[in-house]
């Protein structure tokens, strides 16, 4: 009965579908990144994005890159508790989840006009989310909650047979004593940020350039998902919820979401001689999202009425093959469950399953509730870097992000969990084949201040490091072309929950958390 909670926080899981950089912000915005996944200092269109203030020392005139990306990413997480094993499809205590999300277009454009010591510029692209993951057959903490749900019913069960002085909710044919059970779940999500910047640079002096500028960001998210047909032993949970609706044991969370934010950017690049020195910073972007949502989710209110209706009518048939008249044994049935119910040892057991009932429902549902505005800031980002031009075919490039995910606003301040802000190290080089083939290489580090209380399938990101291979291709005069592939190797997060099914029976749910990513891109660099 406590599904819905989880629900909710694995679609707050698949919002989150950045490819490459902090929790909520892509940084793969353009096809030189991808070939060399280090740009905060170099020199290029591409620093309408990552140097703004650099794009100030290109040439005159109009510079304008075009870039398209697919990424494709698996996400696994493989799971053991002791209550799968109560799964009468799959008796095996572990769990193995496996959701894709394909990205099958992730466009961005980069523009500037430079202008004596001005330089005008626009960049436009995904810069969070960017795709569609879907997890076929929910997660294991849909089941890992049914199994409990399951477990509590019976206990349910239980205290209304001892209250009763007979089998009747523990039978084979109802609840059972074993907490045995059954459900189907599905879940898909798609997230998308898109990001529009305006900002203008100017050089100071030849050697120094200053930028300064401010993002629009719109931010929409789609999700749905469901837990359907659960069933407890033999008993359908709709059954003792409302057993005239099929579906009123059912949970189903349909909610789309809207919001709008603005970032504002600064900038600076300094150049000496072949050194070149970058940095900018990202103030962080206030988001509230809105909720548009139909959901679903059962009623727990009627519990207490439904299994004094069954009560009733079983004592009442007992009771007529006593002779009673119909209208006499019904009366007599209505009374004795009247009482029996009100043993202290049910009303304990109905008020815990009520209380936890209500206080995680209130807890889940809140983030996805019709016309609420959701906080989902995205974080400052500070990034520095230096570039070194050694010899005149070949450039190096290091650079360091810090993401101030701590100081970003989330639903009900799940930013606190974190141990600190996403930090990441990059480092690239280029080198000039040939007057018209450039080939580039580079590695990025990226490590999340993430604590077990912040997985929790609310939030699925893990630390990687990143290799990517690319070229650029000198067409003409005016025209590059970029391609690039990168793949990101991810590390394991593990999770361990100790849960308390009684006062004196503890189990462990253990999780360990991976992903798989692929990244292609394209893209056409003009100067005129």
């Amino acid at each position: 009965m406590k599904s819905k909670m989880i629900l909710a926080a694995a679609f707050a899981a698949i919002s989150q579908l950045a490819f490459a950089g902090g929790i909520l912000t892509n940084t793969n915005q353009n096809i030189a990144y991808n070939r060399m996944m280090s740009r905060e200092a170099a020199i290029g269109i591409d620093g309408a994005y990552y140097n703004p203030a650099g794009v100030a020392f290109l040439s005159p005139g109009h510079h304008f890159s075009f870039n398209w990306q697919t990424a494709i990413q698996s996400r696994t997480i493989e799971n053991d508790y002791p209550l799968f094993g109560n799964n009468t499809a799959d008796n095996s205590t572990h769990r193995k989840f496996r959701g894709k999300a394909f990205a099958p277009v992730l466009p961005s454009v980069q523009y500037a006009y430079n202008w004596h010591d001005f330089s005008f510029q626009f960049n436009g692209g995904l810069i969070g989310g960017g795709g569609k993951c879907t997890f076929d057959d929910g997660l294991g903490s849909f089941e890992k909650i049914v199994g409990e749900t399951a477990l509590g019913a019976v206990g349910l069960a239980g205290a209304v047979d001892q209250a009763l002085g007979q089998q009747m909710f523990t039978s084979p044919q109802m609840f059972g004593s074993d907490g045995k059970y059954s459900f189907n779940s599905y879940m898909r999500g798609n997230s998308y940020y898109y990001g529009f910047s305006v900002g203008a640079a100017y050089k100071l002096n030849p050697n120094m350039s200053v930028f300064a500028g401010v993002r629009a960001v719109y931010a929409t998210g789609s999700y749905y998902g469901y837990v359907r047909n659960i069933q407890v032993g033999n008993m359908p949970l709709y059954k003792v919820l409302d057993p005239t609706k099929t579906n009123s044991g059912d949970i189903e969370l349909n909610c789309d979401q809207k919001g709008l934010g603005f970032t504002p950017i600064i900038s600076v690049d300094y150049r000496l001689g072949r050194w070149n020195f970058a940095a900018k910073y990202e103030f962080k972007t206030r988001m509230r999202l809105k909720n548009e949502s139909v959901n679903q989710a059962p009623s727990i209110g009627n519990l207490q009425d439904n299994l004094g209706t069954a009560v009733a009518q079983t004592v009442a048939a007992q009771a007529m093959k006593q002779g009673m008249t119909q209208t006499e044994a019904l009366a007599y049935g209505l009374e004795y469950a009247k009482n029996k119910l009100g043993d202290p040892r049910v009303v304990g057991a109905m008020g815990m399953i009520k209380q936890q009932f209500d206080s995680k429902m209130a807890e889940a549902t809140g983030e996805y509730a019709d016309g609420v505005k959701v906080p989902a800031d995205i974080p400052a980002l500070l990034s520095v870097g230096v570039s070194y031009n050694p010899v005149d075919p070949l450039r190096v490039n290091v650079g360091f992000h810090y993401f101030y995910d701590k100081q970003a606003s989330a639903y009900n301040h799940r930013e606190e969990k974190l141990k600190r802000g996403t930090m990441e190290w990059t480092a690239g080089a280029e080198f000039d084949a040939s007057k018209r083939i450039t080939v580039s290489a580079g590695w990025q580090n990226t490590n999340y201040g993430l604590s077990e209380a912040y997985m929790n399938d609310k939030s699925f990101v893990v630390s990687s490091n990143s290799v990517a291979c690319g070229a650029r291709f000198h067409l003409t005069k005016r025209m590059d072309l970029n391609v690039a592939y990168f793949h990101s190797f991810y590390q394991h997060k593990k999770t361990t929950e100790d849960v308390a099914l009684t006062s004196t029976q503890t189990v462990t749910y253990k999780s360990d958390y991976t992903r798989d990513n692929n990244v292609f891109g394209v893209g056409v660099d003009f100067n005129f």
